[in-house]
């Protein structure tokens, strides 16, 4: 009975381990043609995620002639560059010229200088940092000379201004001084004051905007105009002259595109990379007034 068996039963089990070989075969076919439909996905993400941020890099080109090495007097102090995206834009979202700005900033002033980007949304965060940065032996306690070393420098677009006022602000209550506060087409947000500068700043500029259904506060003024200098409410206008705003989906563009021209604008960011540059070779006055809450 076993040998009548015995050959039907090798057939079958042949059959069987066949059926398993092709139906193994078939996976790894199917699993490649995923993975070829996965690599397929990322390469064409990276190359629309790299023609997005070229423009920019072509652009920060110009702005790195605008950036020198510092003397001895600015080296030897502590230099904090914060910056603050806006709406609600990644903290490291390299699509957005505050993000590459910060890394330029790195790479001009290397090893003088700390630049470092928060989302607007992240402003507790961002003091805790410069706080960080400002108690230089990391004893917890940030002292009256601590404060007078240091060179802070606060940028921001959008929601991302209203924070760098908000920042400067926060660091007026601790009797912090600041260097320079940079406003790009600011916009308020809820609970906060971006058109008073706080009296703990020494120097601010706005850049602004008026067209769109988003645009920023038009005038900036001291709280104490004897301590604190407005360089300037400059408007910026883009009704004969176009800039690439790649970095933002068709829609935003298009309903709202001066807000991001003016984001993305070489011209404003020159502007800006002039005047850090001014203001951290300068010595900065470090005491405070008394009213320095503003």
């Amino acid at each position: 009975m076993a040998r009548k068996y015995r050959k039907p039963i090798r057939l079958l089990v042949g059959f069987a381990v066949s059926v398993a070989f092709l139906a193994a075969a078939s996976a790894q076919v199917v699993s490649a043609k995923q993975q070829n439909l996965i690599d397929s996905n990322e390469s064409t993400a990276a190359r629309r995620e790299s023609r997005q941020i070229e423009p920019l890099q072509q652009a920060f080109r110009s702005v790195s002639l605008r950036l020198h090495p510092l003397d001895d007097k600015a080296s030897g102090r502590n230099n904090i560059i914060i910056g603050f995206v806006g709406g609600f834009v990644k903290s490291n979202d390299l699509k957005h010229p505050e993000v590459q700005f910060a890394e330029l900033l790195r790479k001009s002033y290397s090893p003088n200088v700390h630049a470092e980007v928060f989302s607007n949304h992240n402003g507790k965060k961002a003091l805790r940092r410069v706080l960080q940065l400002l108690d230089s032996n990391g004893d917890g306690v940030i002292t009256a000379g601590e404060k007078e070393q240091a060179n802070i420098i606060i940028y921001g677009h959008s929601w991302g201004a209203s924070q760098t006022v908000a920042l400067a602000r926060a660091l007026g209550q601790q009797g912090i001084p600041v260097l320079l506060t940079i406003q790009v087409d600011s916009v308020r947000k809820p609970g906060q004051e971006d058109s008073i500068i706080p009296a703990n700043v020494r120097n601010a500029v706005n850049f602004y905007q008026t067209r769109g259904l988003i645009h920023g506060s038009s005038s900036i003024r001291a709280a104490d105009p004897e301590w604190t200098q407005i360089i300037g409410n400059f408007e910026m206008s883009y009704r004969n002259r176009r800039v690439d705003c790649g970095n933002y989906p068709w829609l935003a563009r298009h309903l709202n595109k001066p807000h991001h021209e003016i984001e993305n604008d070489p011209n404003v960011w020159n502007l800006i990379a002039s005047q850090i540059d001014l203001e951290l070779l300068k010595t900065p006055i470090s005491s405070l007034p008394s009213a320095s809450t503003h």
